[in-house]
């Protein structure tokens, strides 16, 4: 189904380590509106979703897991030099613990990924709000990390995925259209 180029979707680059940019970034890796929940969202609600978007939620599921490799990329690379006694003044010091430098899936006040965060109504317009809902939020996070950090080489890469979500969050908006105006249609048997 899949044809994988051994390449991130866009460069990652990182100008120094820095855990604590890599503890606000797990957010995007294992919270409730990072990118794998975004990616199990959409893949699991493609089965109850009319055929004429189907195809949508396929694709941003997909492109959900590429940006999933970025911050997994991201968070490495930001750790991967750090002592511990860094990883414990980032606020890391339960991940040290517990994975050393290995990624988990958590968010960034700890609390492992759960199934909870993928949303599925079985309501065509119901789940695609969500995922709007969803893409914003992830908007918001990518930019409030931006915000916080002073590295321009990984920001480049922030700018990059937040306006992905901007892109996603419009092509479900336009979905939506597509099924409301597909309601309102006669139906002749």
């Amino acid at each position: 189904m899949w044809v994988y180029e051994k390449k991130l979707q866009y460069p990652v680059r990182v100008s120094t380590c820095n855990p604590m940019l890599a503890k606000f970034l797990v957010e995007q890796y294992g919270g409730a509106d990072g990118e794998l929940a975004a990616a199990l969202r959409y893949l699991n609600q493609r089965y109850t979703i009319p055929d004429k978007v189907i195809g949508l939620l396929t694709d941003i599921g997909t492109e959900e897991f590429a940006h999933l490799e970025m911050i997994a990329t991201m968070i490495y690379k930001l750790t991967k030099d750090a002592t511990p006694e860094q990883m414990k003044q980032a606020g890391l010091d339960a991940h040290y613990a517990n994975h050393d430098s290995a990624l988990f899936y958590h968010n960034a006040g700890g609390v492992p990924f759960t199934t909870a965060y993928i949303a599925a109504k079985g309501d065509p317009i119901a789940d695609l709000y969500e995922d709007i809902a969803a893409e914003e939020k992830a908007r918001a996070t990518y930019q409030w990390i931006i915000n916080m950090s002073d590295d321009p080489d990984l920001n480049d890469a922030l700018r990059f995925l937040r306006e992905r979500e901007i892109i996603h969050s419009q092509r479900f908006r336009e979905a939506v259209e597509i099924l409301k105006d597909e309601q309102g249609k006669k139906r002749i048997f």
